[in-house]
């Protein structure tokens, strides 16, 4: 079976980090966003990976061109923005197969695909979205889910407060059919709003509920809870876990550097204080600085004496003189 990978947006959430690199090559620990993402393809099932790519493709076909990540990875360029719905069908000539999975770009889930592919096959769907629960469904898709046939009724995309068909929203995972191209109108268009809604209507829409981990990583702060559960989780094969902060760097036992992940050749002055916070490889933080809930991008600068919250800070940013 293959698996689309949706990669093509321009990240504007987590700029001005995306204006050097586009967010599916963001850094999270030792890797990136998508590799995260395809890291949970099991091999015996996939064996391929197409990335629907637009903003910085060409950074993409580089690193891809000599990462081995078990699988083959095809990329195949978005010429203009084609919305999920049309990067889907933008890949369908390398498409093998009746069958295939759709993952989001920047996902960090354990969503159990082997399990899913059986609900698929067993309750014979034309599309099969992973679904989870959340709190405010607002930004999301929302599924109206029946539970006594596995089945979604109805499907809307960020419904307006108060008008959301339940609390359990797509996930981000979708196992689907070729058919379901024979659903989308031509040129670019949005498979949440003008594809799933009728084929739920259909009854050909499934839901698989699952627990564990989901985290659109998309946002400043949903990319440090995307980091935090990385960590948690273990998902790194270089660096060391120092407390409750994973790091590349030295940086001792210092207390005052906790819940943060510290890349390869950091430096961290005396007295200053990281918290919830990412610091990429090369970056340089002065003395007596408070550093909480930011993104401070690769070999950035920040000068003595500096108190940041929430922030993103370019790649090569420089303290004005």
């Amino acid at each position: 079976m293959d698996a689309i990978v949706l990669a093509g947006g321009f990240g504007t959430r987590l700029r001005p980090w995306t204006l050097s690199v586009p967010k599916p090559l963001v850094p999270l620990l030792d890797t990136t966003l998508i590799e995260h993402s395809i890291r949970i393809l099991p091999r015996s099932i996939v064996n391929r990976v197409i990335v629907a790519a637009g903003y910085g493709v060409e950074q993409m076909r580089s690193h891809f061109a000599n990462l081995d990540v078990g699988l083959e990875v095809i990329i195949v360029e978005e010429k203009e923005p084609l919305g999920t719905g049309g990067a889907i069908a933008n890949c369908m000539a390398d498409l093998r197969g009746n069958r295939f999975l759709v993952l989001n770009g920047d996902l960090i889930t354990t969503v159990n695909i082997p399990g899913m592919i059986a609900q698929h096959e067993e309750d014979s769907r034309l599309v099969t979205i992973s679904l989870w629960p959340v709190e405010n469904p607002n930004r999301f898709g929302v599924a109206d889910f029946d539970i006594s046939d596995r089945a979604i009724k109805r499907f809307q995309e960020k419904p307006d407060p108060g008008e959301e068909y339940s609390n359990l929203i797509n996930a981000g995972c979708y196992l689907m059919e070729r058919e379901v191209i024979d659903e989308m109108p031509d040129g670019p268009h949005s498979i949440e709003r003008e594809v799933f809604p009728s084929i739920a209507k259909s009854g050909n829409m499934g839901g698989f509920c699952y627990t564990g981990r989901f985290i659109d990583a998309g946002t400043p702060s949903s990319y440090i809870d995307a980091m935090r559960a990385t960590i948690e989780d273990g998902s790194f094969s270089r660096g060391e876990v120092i407390g409750t902060t994973w790091s590349m760097s030295d940086i001792g036992d210092s207390s005052a550097i906790a819940f943060s992940a510290i890349g390869n050749g950091c430096t961290i002055g005396q007295n200053t204080v990281v918290r919830y916070s990412a610091i990429l490889d090369g970056a340089s933080i002065g003395s007596n600085c408070h550093i909480e809930g930011c993104l401070i991008g690769r070999d950035a600068v920040i000068g003595d004496n500096v108190r940041m919250t929430g922030e993103v800070v370019a790649f090569n940013h420089r303290p004005n003189m």
